[in-house]
C-alpha cells in the first residue's frame, strides 16, 4: 500500500502561508531531522479501530485525546522518525501480559509491514539514517509500562531486544515500582523501585535497550539510576518540566541533571495542563518554555520532541496535530535561538543518544 500525501519540499512558501509563519522556518525544519521519543496513536487502533493508515480529521473532539497522527498526516508533517509505543493495560492479568505484548508487538510491525514502501522499523541510528535517505520514516518501537513483563524473571530475560526503550512503570503501580501520578496508592515499600525493577534495569541495560524514566516516582528515578549501567545513556522520552511548572508528572532539576550527566536526552511533551496552561487553551510557546529551561540547566544537548499525541492529550490550540509543528522553529527563531540548537532539539540530540546506545 502506499500512501498519498502533500509533500512539502515541494512548496515550502505554501506551507509557510497555510500555517502562518515565516519561509526560513519552514525550510529549516524540511532540513532537519525531526524525531519524536513518543506517539502513542497505536492504542488507539487497539481500542477503537482506528486505522492509522488512513487519513483522519480532527475527530470528534477537536483533536484532543486523539486524532492527532496517522500514517498520512505523519509523512506530510515530516516527521523523519518516532518511537510507537505499545502501552500496557494493567488490568490485564500479569499471567497475559507478556504473551498480549507480543501480539500487540507482531500487529504493530504488520501494520508498518503493509506500507514499507514509506515506512521502516529501525533499531538504531544506522538504520534510521538508511530509512531516512531511502525517503521513509523510521519507526522504532518501545514500551509504556514495564508491567508487561513483571510476570517474573523470566519475562524479564524474554524482552525483545528489538525494542528501543520501556518505560518501568505507567499510570499504575506495579511490582517494579511506584509511578508518580497522585493516583497510585503505596502499598508498603519506601515508594521507588522493589527489587524486580531494579532487575529490570540491569536487563535493560544488558539488551541496550533504553531505560525509560518518564512515568515513574521520583524517588524510583534515582532508585532507577543507582542501579543503571553508568556508561548508558538514560532517556525521558515525554515529560514538563518542574522548574518551569511544578507537577507530579514533570521532572525536577535534580532529575534533569542526573539525565544530562549520563548522556541521556528529555522530550517535552505536548499535554496542556503539564506545561502549565489551562487544559483546553494551551500554546506551544509552553513547550518551547519548557525546553528553554532544561537548555538554561544543562545546555542544548540534552532535550527533544516527546509529544504523546494521541496519548489522551490536549495539545496546544496552536498545535492541534502533527501537521502544525513548523511552528515550533518558528517560536524558537522568535527567541534567537540558532541553527544548530533548533536542529538538536528537533531530532539531533535523540539521534545523538540512540547512536550513543545502540549505534
Amino acid at each position: 500500500m502506499r500512501i498519498e500525501y502533500t509533500d512539502h519540499r515541494s512548496d515550502p512558501g505554501g506551507w509557510a502561508r497555510e500555517l502562518g509563519i515565516s519561509r526560513e522556518a519552514v525550510e529549516l525544519y524540511l532540513q532537519s531531522d525531526v524525531i519524536d521519543l513518543h506517539i502513542d496513536s497505536y492504542i488507539w487502533h487497539r481500542i477503537g479501530g482506528y486505522d492509522l493508515r488512513q487519513r483522519h480529521g480532527h475527530g470528534l473532539f477537536g483533536a484532543r485525546f486523539y486524532s492527532q497522527v496517522d500514517f498520512p498526516r505523519l509523512l506530510e508533517a515530516g516527521v523523519t522518525g518516532a518511537t510507537w509505543v505499545i502501552t500496557t493495560n494493567p488490568l490485564r492479568s500479569r499471567e497475559e501480559r507478556p504473551e498480549v505484548f507480543a501480539r500487540n508487538l507482531a500487529e504493530l510491525k504488520e501494520l508498518f509491514a503493509g506500507v514499507s514502501e514509506q515506512f521502516a522499523v529501525v533499531r538504531n541510528a544506522a538504520e534510521y539514517r538508511a530509512a531516512k535517505a531511502a525517503g521513509k520514516h523510521g519507526a522504532f518501537l518501545g514500551v509504556q509500562g514495564g508491567n508487561a513483563f513483571d510476570r517474573d524473571i523470566e519475562a524479564l530475560e524474554a524482552i525483545p531486544e528489538e525494542l528501543l526503550r520501556v518505560t518501568l512503570v505507567h499510570l499504575s503501580t506495579s511490582r517494579l515500582g511506584v509511578t508518580s501520578s497522585p493516583l497510585a496508592r503505596v502499598a508498603g515499600g519506601d515508594g521507588g523501585l522493589t527489587h524486580l525493577g531494579r532487575a529490570m534495569v540491569e536487563q535493560l541495560n544488558a539488551k541496550k535497550i533504553f531505560v525509560d524514566l518518564a512515568h515513574i516516582s521520583r524517588k524510583g528515578f534515582f532508585d532507577a539510576l543507582a542501579v543503571h549501567d553508568r556508561s548508558q545513556p538514560v532517556l525521558v522520552s515525554h515529560t514538563g518540566i518542574a522548574g518551569v511548572h511544578e507537577h507530579w508528572r514533570n521532572l525536577t532539576d535534580a532529575q534533569v541533571l542526573a539525565v544530562a550527566e549520563l548522556g541521556g536526552t528529555i522530550g517535552i511533551m505536548y499535554q496542556s495542563s503539564f506545561l502549565g496552561d489551562s487544559p483546553l487553551g494551551g500554546r506551544l510557546a509552553s513547550i518551547v518554555d519548557h525546553m528553554a529551561h532544561v537548555i538554561r540547566l544543562v545546555g542544548d544537548d540534552h532535550v527533544s520532541l516527546g509529544s504523546d499525541w494521541d496519548g489522551a492529550i490536549l495539545p496546544p490550540r496552536d498545535l492541534p496535530t502533527c501537521l502544525e509543528l513548523p511552528r515550533i522553529v518558528e517560536e524558537m527563531l522568535r527567541r534567537g535561538w540558532s541553527t544548530e540548537r533548533i536542529q538538536k532539539v528537533l531530532g539531533g540530540n535523540a539521534l545523538r543518544t540512540i547512536e550513543a546506545l545502540r549505534g
